[in-house]
């Protein structure tokens, strides 16, 4: 480590965004630290840090564990005294309509994708306002801007982060801290593969399957045309970079195009564009 080195933490880092985020910190001078649940799956991020020599650590951390998220930011506050990014990026997407879905299952989706962001951010903030400096980039969504069909357990997630973010940016300001929320659109990860599908969705029976096949036709057509991943990390490291960085960094022209048709329909015609895609 380089005197005054930047230190990055970065959570879901075993694909898709988290991936690509912690190269890209790595990659621009950062020492970063990817995390995951399962270590056992740091392999090819593994041999890009030593096929590149990269500035690139792996700990374990399970967001959904209040002493793992403990005795990884220990860790790491051990080895270098400091944590100047923590990205938020851990989370998965969960499928089904309101009625399939049971409580269990909506908890589990709040427990990774929002309590999660919140333990980690809990812990981290004590060393950034230590130092009087840190960014927290928390990895939201187009979804935390406006609902779709059968998605109300994982928006609602998104709806949580963003409003989490904007009050905790006033909060922290005073401390040197930033917040920056990303809000990609549609991205070609192995995030739709991941998600999980509601298991009273799985039932021929459910009323609502009409209305989940043309969810899932619409979502193949949109997957075409979305973006990557690695322009997603690009972003984020644009916005951390930058001296004059804004609390939300929209990701694709699809979501770009969403929310300025939302900022200029009716709350019913922008519900009927929805409909059709």
């Amino acid at each position: 480590m380089t005197l005054n080195q930047r230190v990055a933490l970065v959570t879901g880092s075993s694909s898709g965004i988290g991936h690509e985020i912690a190269l890209v910190l790595a990659r621009n001078g950062y020492f970063t630290f990817a995390t995951m649940r399962d270590l056992q799956k740091k392999s090819k991020l593994e041999s890009i840090k030593d096929e590149e020599n990269l500035p690139l650590e792996f700990v374990q951390l399970d967001v959904t564990n209040e002493e793992s998220v403990r005795i990884a930011v220990q860790t790491i506050q051990d080895d270098k005294d400091r944590i100047d990014v923590l990205v938020n990026n851990a989370g998965y997407g969960l499928t089904g309509a309101l009625e399939d879905l049971s409580i269990d299952e909506i908890k589990t989706q709040f427990e990774t994708n929002f309590y999660g962001l919140i333990r980690t951010t809990q812990a981290v903030l004590p060393i950034m306002r230590k130092q009087r400096s840190g960014i927290i980039v928390n990895i939201s969504s187009g979804a935390g801007r406006f609902g779709y069909p059968m998605g109300s357990a994982y928006v609602s997630t998104k709806f949580a982060i963003e409003g989490l973010s904007e009050s905790l940016s006033f909060e922290v300001e005073p401390f040197g801290i930033k917040v920056i929320l990303i809000e990609p659109g549609m991205i070609r990860t192995n995030f739709s593969s991941a998600s999980v599908l509601a298991k009273k969705s799985l039932d021929p029976n459910s009323p609502y399957v009409p209305i989940m096949k043309n969810m899932e036709k619409g979502i193949k057509q949109l997957l075409e045309n979305a973006s990557s991943s690695q322009l997603v990390a690009n972003i984020t490291f644009e916005a951390i970079s930058s001296d004059k960085s804004r609390l939300r960094y929209l990701v694709g022209k699809d979501v770009e195009q969403w929310i300025e048709a939302k900022k200029k329909m009716t709350d019913e015609e922008f519900h009927n564009m929805i409909k059709q895609l």
